[in-house]
C-alpha cells in the first residue's frame, strides 16, 4: 500500500482498466490493482465501492490498475494519506521519512535542481535551526553536518540507489556482477578444457588430416569439417543444459529463495550469443591448428616428436589449475565470513523469545492524554498473556530485532552531537532480551523519575559523547533534559552486518509520541512449551485483544536470522559452483594426463625393462602436473586476494585475510592434482612391458 499525492500514476503510468489516472487518487478515494481488486471484489465490479483501512478509515475505489512487467514500485494499493501528513509536518525540515519524485524537464537540468534544493535546505533546516541556536551557519554544519541533496533515476535505484525503503527491495549489483564473473570463468574454465584436449586429441588424427591433404582437401576444408565438429558438440550440450535447466529451475529457485524465469526471447538471444561465443572459442583455434599440420611430417610419423602445441596445452592447463585455485580459496574465505558472522555474539539472547503483532487501537493522536489510554490498554494485553500458561515473561520496545528501530533523534553533551536510534521500552525488556546493564542500574518501576527524565544509553552513543564517566550526566535531547542512569552493552539491532549504531533508551511513557511507534509485544515462552503455548496465546489474542485480525508472530532468532540468509545463499552458491569447478577441473586433467601417459607407454616400458622402481617413474610422470599445479596457483593468489578483500569490505564486521586460505587451497588442489594424476601413472607401471616393446 502506498500513500501517495494525486499525481503518482503521472510518475508511474500503469494501465488503468477503469476508471482515470488522474482522479483515481484523493483524500477520499483510492486506486486498487487489479489483482486486489480480484482479492477483495471477486467477480463485482469495485468501481464506487467503498472498502476500510485497518484504522478505520474508509475509501471509495475510483480506479483499476494493471502493472505489466517489473516495477520498482508494484502497489496493490494506492491512497491519497501524503496531502495531510505534508501540511501536519510543513515545519518540520529534519522529518527524512518522506520520498520526493521529480519529473525533469531535460536530464540536462539535474545538476541544476540539485543546487536548488541544496540552497532550500540551507535556507529553511541549517539557516534557521543555527539562529536558534545562536550560531552561524557554518558553525551549525560543523557541530550537526549539513544535508545533502542527491537525485537518483528512477532505472538505477533497483540496483545503485543510496537510499532505502525501496518497496520492492533493493537489488544487489556486486553479487550480481561476482555471479556473472563466476559464470565467465567456468564457461573460459570449460572451453580451455575442450581447446586443451581437441589440441591433444589432433596428434591422433594428424595422419587422418595428411591423407584428406594428399586427395585434395584444402585448409578451407579441414577447418569447415573440425568447426562442423564443435558446433556439433556445442549444439548438444547446450540441448543438454537445457533439459538440466528445464528441471533444476524450481530447486535452484527454492535454494536461493528466488523467483527466476526463462524469459523468451531475451533467453534465446543470450543463449545463441552464449553458442557464437563458445564456438569461436572452442572451434577456431583447434580447427585452425589441425590444418596447419605439415602433410609430409605426419605421414613420416614425426609430428609425436614436434613441440607444436605443447607450450600451448601446458599453458591451458596452468590456466585451469589458476581458476581451480581462485575457487579453492574463495569458497574458504567465503565459508570463513559467514561462519564468523553467525557465531558473533550478538549481544541479547533471542532463544525461546517471539515478536508478537501489536496493532495500536484507532485514536486520535492529536487528543488530549491519549498516551496514557494506550498505555493503559497495552498494561491490560500484558497482563492478559502473561497469564497464559508457558509464557514466562512479557515486555514490549518500539523496535524489534532483525526489524531496527523506526526512529532516530540527535541529543548533545556539551559540544557533540550524537545521532542515536529512539529506544523505547518497559521495564522488563532488557532483562527478557538478555541484554547487559555494564555500567548504573536499568530503569525501574522503583523509581517515579524514570518515566520522566532517566535514560540509558549504549556503549556506542557513550563513546561518540567522548565522557568516560556518563553516570548522572544530563544530555539535551529534543529540548529536553535527561539523565544519564545507565550503560547498556553494545547488541545489534537491525542486523549483525551494520555497525552498531548509538541507543538512547526511555520508558514507553517518558515520550509521549514513541508509544505510537510500538508494534510488537515480545513473549518469553518457557523451555519445552513453545507449541502448546503459542496455541493458548493464539487463543487468548484472538478472543480478548484483536477478535478483527489473526494472530501473527515471529521467532527472534529466525527472524534476525532473516537478515544475513542472503550471505549465507551467498556461500552455499559459491560452494555449488565450486564443486562444478573442480569436477570440471579434474575430468580435463584426467583426461589430459591419461593422453600424455599414453604417449610415454613405451618409455615407461623401456624404463621399467632397465630397472626403474614404481616409486622412480610415479615421481617423474607426475613432476611436470606439480609444476602446473604451483605456477597456476601463483597466478590465482593476487586475483584472489584483491577481490576477496573487496567483497569482505561489504561487511561492518569482517574476518582479515590471512594465508591460511591460501594455504588450504593450495594443499587441497595439490592433493586432488596428486590424487588423479598418480592414480593414472600407477595403472601405467602395472603394464607388461612386453606389449609396448615385442616389436623392438
Amino acid at each position: 500500500m502506498i500513500s501517495a499525492q494525486n499525481n503518482f500514476f503521472s510518475f508511474f503510468p500503469f494501465e488503468f482498466l477503469k476508471g482515470s489516472a488522474a482522479t483515481a487518487v484523493t483524500p477520499n478515494t483510492i486506486a486498487l490493482s487489479e489483482s486486489a481488486a480480484s482479492q477483495i471484489f471477486g467477480n463485482e465490479d469495485p468501481m464506487n465501492k467503498t472498502v476500510v483501512f485497518g484504522g478505520g478509515d474508509t475509501f471509495v475505489v475510483k480506479g483499476v490498475y494493471r502493472i505489466a512487467g517489473k516495477s520498482s514500485f508494484e502497489p496493490n494499493v494506492v491512497f491519497n494519506g501524503m496531502d495531510k501528513r505534508i501540511l501536519e509536518n510543513k515545519d518540520q525540515w529534519g522529518n527524512y521519512n518522506f520520498g520526493l519524485f521529480f519529473k525533469l524537464k531535460s536530464s540536462d537540468k539535474a545538476a541544476a535542481v540539485t543546487k536548488g534544493l541544496q540552497d532550500i535546505y540551507s535556507e529553511y533546516k541549517v539557516k534557521q535551526s543555527a539562529k536558534q541556536e545562536g550560531i552561524s551557519a557554518a558553525d551549525y554544519i560543523k557541530k550537526y553536518g549539513e544535508t545533502k541533496v542527491y537525485l537518483e533515476p528512477l532505472d538505477k535505484i533497483r540496483l545503485h540507489s543510496m537510499a532505502g525503503g525501496n518497496p520492492e527491495g533493493k537489488g544487489n549489483y556486486q553479487f550480481l556482477l561476482i555471479m556473472a564473473g563466476l559464470s565467465v570463468l567456468i564457461l573460459v574454465l570449460s572451453i580451455v578444457n575442450y581447446v586443451n584436449l581437441a589440441t591433444a586429441n589432433a596428434i591422433k588424427r594428424a595422419k587422418e588430416v595428411g591423407v584428406r591433404k594428399i586427395l585434395g582437401a584444402t585448409k578451407g576444408n579441414i577447418i569447415r569439417q573440425f568447426i562442423f565438429e564443435t558446433v556439433l558438440t556445442t549444439a548438444f550440450a547446450i540441448l543438454l543444459a537445457l533439459v538440466i535447466v528445464e528441471l533444476s529451475l524450481p530447486y535452484y529457485n527454492e535454494f536461493l529463495g528466488k523467483q527466476l524465469t526463462i524469459q523468451g526471447a531475451q533467453f534465446f538471444m543470450q543463449l545463441t550469443a552464449v553458442f557464437i561465443v563458445v564456438l569461436l572459442m572452442a572451434g577456431i583455434f583447434p580447427s585452425v591448428y589441425v590444418s596447419n599440420f605439415e602433410t609430409l611430417n605426419v605421414l613420416k610419423g614425426n609430428f609425436g616428436r614436434s613441440k607444436s602445441g605443447i607450450w600451448l596445452r601446458n599453458g591451458m592447463l596452468v590456466l585451469q589449475f589458476a581458476i581451480a585455485s581462485f575457487f579453492i580459496i574463495g569458497s574458504y574465505v567465503v565459508y570463513q565470513q559467514i561462519a564468523f558472522m553467525t557465531a558473533k555474539d550478538l549481544g541479547f539472547k533471542g532463544d525461546q523469545i517471539i515478536h508478537v503483532e501489536y496493532r495500536q487501537p484507532n485514536y486520535n493522536w492529536n487528543e488530549k492524554d491519549w498516551t496514557p489510554i494506550i498505555y493503559r490498554r497495552y498494561e491490560t494485553v500484558k497482563q492478559e498473556l502473561a497469564k497464559v500458561q508457558g509464557v514466562e515473561a512479557v515486555s514490549a520496545g518500539t523496535f524489534a530485532f532483525g526489524d531496527g528501530a523506526g526512529s532516530s533523534s540527535s541529543f548533545s553533551y556539551h559540544d557533540n552531537n550524537v545521532l542515536g536510534k529512539n529506544m523505547a521500552v518497559d521495564f522488563e525488556m532488557l532483562d527478557v532480551m538478555g541484554i547487559k546493564v555494564i555500567k548504573g542500574r536499568n530503569l525501574s518501576a522503583a523509581m517515579a523519575s524514570d518515566t520522566i527524565s532517566a535514560i540509558l544509553l549504549n556503549e556506542t552513543a557513550v563513546a561518540q559523547m567522548k565522557e568516560k564517566e556518563p553516570l548522572g550526566k544530563m544530555i539535551n535531547w529534543n529540548d529536553r533534559k535527561f539523565t544519564v542512569v545507565g550503560v547498556v552493552k553494545d547488541f545489534h539491532l537491525d542486523n549483525i552486518n551494520s555497525p552498531i549504531p548509538p541507543m538512547i533508551f526511555f520508558h514507553l511513557k517518558t515520550v509521549d509520541w514513541m508509544m505510537g511507534s510500538m508494534h510488537s509485544i515480545t513473549v518469553k515462552v518457557k523451555a519445552g512449551e513453545m507449541e502448546a503455548t503459542l496455541a493458548r496465546l493464539e487463543k487468548i489474542y484472538t478472543t480478548k485483544v484483536d477478535t478483527e485480525y489473526p494472530f501473527k508472530y515471529v521467532f527472534v532468532n529466525a527472524n534476525f536470522a532473516n537478515t544475513y540468509k542472503e550471505y549465507v545463499k551467498q556461500k552455499d552458491l559459491f560452494s555449488l559452483l565450486n564443486v562444478v569447478v573442480i569436477l570440471i577441473a579434474l575430468f580435463g586433467l584426467f583426461a589430459l594426463s591419461s593422453y600424455s601417459i599414453q604417449r610415454r607407454m613405451k618409455e615407461i616400458a623401456i624404463r621399467k625393462t632397465l630397472g626403474a622402481e614404481t616409486r622412480v617413474l610415479l615421481a617423474a610422470l607426475s613432476k611436470q602436473y606439480i609444476v602446473f599445479c604451483i605456477i597456476g596457483f601463483l597466478i590465482a593468489f593476487v586475483p584472489a586476494w584483491l577481490l576477496l578483500e573487496k567483497w569482505l569490505e561489504n561487511f561492518a564486521y569482517r574476518i582479515d585475510v590471512s594465508i591460511l586460505p591460501f594455504l588450504i587451497g593450495f594443499a587441497v588442489l595439490m592433493a586432488l592434482t596428486l590424487a588423479v594424476v598418480l592414480s593414472r601413472a600407477y595403472q601405467a607401471t602395472r603394464v607388461d612391458v612386453l606389449t609396448y616393446l615385442k616389436y623392438e
